[in-house]
Order: structure tokens, then sequence, then C-alpha cells
């Protein structure tokens, strides 16, 4: 069970929940934008489990000029000196294609730390050749919600690309991932690994006096440890101990 936070406090009720992975990110409001290598640092100094960093530099669309790619450039290096155990990474051409040349620079660059593609993904014009694109650069893993608002939706693409993919990469179902569907997305796509951020909206101190972005809410979301529970306690102790030891291989 990968857990996406984009604070301290998310990141301790992740581990604490029963997390075998943090996506650690900012902005999770805008999708998940790159961490700050203070966040990483800080999560890093008491984190058991691995951690992979996502590399977005701006909300929107996946497809990066070349400064763009420059700076999520910069920012990989800087995260990979401070510890990070992998990143996350998408970028597609104007055709709704895989960008290979910038995927192939970013793998290179993260070498041999494993690159997870994530849901740029689900907005490729052909997955099962997309699928296939992913393997052939070298990604570890990718994150799909098969190309719909939520894993349950895209669960048909799901079991596809989980068949198509025959081992020589990890299909991770993600989005809307929770604990009354987990076992019913895991049985009818044979998906062994799941993402989830696990999130509870939570009141910090009434509102803002002024407008300080989209509104005056003082509210964050925040990942709960009783909602990583939840989830993760659907697994049979077996099952988690094989998943473990996958996770940590």
């Amino acid at each position: 069970m990968e857990i996406c936070i984009d604070s301290m406090e998310s990141a301790r009720n992740a581990i604490e929940g029963g997390a075998s992975r943090l996506e650690i990110c900012s902005a999770l409001s805008e999708g998940g934008l790159t961490p700050t290598a203070g966040l990483l640092k800080k999560i890093k100094s008491f984190s058991p489990i691995p951690i992979y960093a996502m590399l977005r530099t701006r909300s929107g669309n996946f497809v990066y000029s070349k400064e763009e790619m420059d700076v999520m450039l910069e920012d990989l290096k800087i995260l990979k000196h401070h510890g990070t155990d992998g990143f996350v990474f998408g970028a597609l051409t104007s055709n709704d294609e895989i960008d290979i040349e910038s995927c192939r620079i970013v793998l290179s660059a993260a070498q041999p730390l494993p690159v997870t593609f994530h849901r740029a993904f689900d907005e490729v014009i052909d997955p099962l050749k997309s699928l296939e694109t992913l393997i052939d650069l070298g990604f570890e893993r990718v994150l799909t919600s098969g190309q719909k608002d939520t894993a349950v939706e895209g669960l048909e693409l799901i079991k596809k690309l989980v068949e198509r993919a025959q081992q020589r990469i990890i299909v991770m179902p993600g989005s809307g991932i929770a604990k009354d569907n987990i076992l019913r997305i895991k049985m009818e796509s044979g998906a062994k690994e799941f993402h989830a951020s696990a999130k509870n909206r939570i009141t910090s101190g009434g509102r803002n006096k002024i407008k300080i972005g989209a509104s005056k809410d003082s509210c964050i979301m925040v990942s709960t440890t009783w909602r990583v529970k939840r989830n993760w306690g659907n697994f049979p102790q077996d099952e988690k101990l094989k998943y473990l030891s996958i996770c940590n291989h």
C-alpha cells in the first residue's frame, strides 16, 4: 500500500497505519507537485519505509517545455542527494503519447533509483501500446485509474494492463481506493500494489481573515492512520507479508 502525502502529519499517520511506501509531494490539491528537499529530508529522518519523490513542476497537462524539464532535472539532483528512494514522473507529447525522450533523460538521471510513471498514463491515446513503451524504457511501475476518474470505474482496462504486463512492470491502481472497494479491485484486476491518499478533512483553527488561494478556509487534507489501517487491514496477513517482501526487494 503506497500512500501519497504532502505533510509531516500525513507521513507519520501513513507510517503508523501500516503503509509500505510513501509518495511524497507538495500540493496534493493540484494532483501532486515536486516536494521540497526540506520535507523529504525531515521525513527521511524518521521513515522506516521507502520514499518516492514526485517530479512535477506545475499543475495542468503533462507536456513540458525544455525549461520545465531543466527545472525537474535540477529538483531530481537535489532530491536524490537528500536520500529519496525513487521518483514518480510522467511526460507526454502534444499528441498524447509517451514523451520518450523526456522519460529517457529522467530515467538516466535517476539511476540507479527506480521510477514510477504517474497518472499521465491515463491521458494516453493507446494505453496497451504505451504500456509496452514504458516497459521498454525501464520504468518500475505505472500508476493508473484505468483512464477513468476512479480505479473502480477503470477496472476493465486495469485488468487488461495487468495481464499484458506479465510481471514486466508493476501496474498499480490508484484513485478512489478505499476499504469498500480495494478487495474487489485486487480480485478482479490481479494487481498486487495499490495507491491511495487515505486523507480526511481537518480543521486547522478556523477561517483565514483574508482569501489566500481559492478560499478563506483553513481546513487541510491529512492522511489519517485509521483510513490507512482500514484499507491495509482488508488484506489477509499472508498477503501483507508477501506484498512487503515485494516492496522491500
